[in-house]
């Protein structure tokens, strides 16, 4: 697959340039086992979110295209778990028990398609709280 070099990292976006064919949400390898998300398509580069710590990732690293569009599993293994950005357990209770994923970036059901709210979950703010 194609490779871009970092330009410019901090505050867990990489700058990359080079992977001229990227699709946006793809997920893109870094050194040290860092994972990204292509997110911002631009001329010239792409600004990638970092799943992982960006002091991990200097200027001039390499960085590969997996030609996949990131997916997280789905279901009702889920409840109840603790997980990353791309889905994988960091709770110590083993693997997750689904075999369906999702991408995360998709466009969410209309609201006449989604179940009617029947109990308010308070979250501390007025601003949302109130009705």
């Amino acid at each position: 697959y194609e490779t871009g070099t970092v330009i410019q990292v901090g505050d867990g976006v990489a700058r990359v340039h080079g992977l001229a064919n990227v699709q946006a949400s793809e997920l893109v390898a870094f050194p040290n086992d860092i994972m990204g998300m292509a997110l911002n398509l631009e001329e010239d580069n792409v600004g990638c979110v970092l799943f992982g710590d960006d002091t991990e990732i200097r200027e001039g690293d390499t960085v590969k295209r997996t030609g996949r569009i990131v997916e997280v599993p789905v279901g009702e293994g889920l409840l109840g778990r603790v997980v990353n950005p791309l889905g994988q357990p960091i709770d110590g209770k083993g693997p997750i028990s689904t075999d369906q994923t999702l991408p995360i970036e998709r466009i969410a059901p209309g609201v006449m398609d989604r179940q009617e709210v029947r109990e308010s979950m308070a979250t501390g703010l007025k601003i949302v709280d109130s009705t």
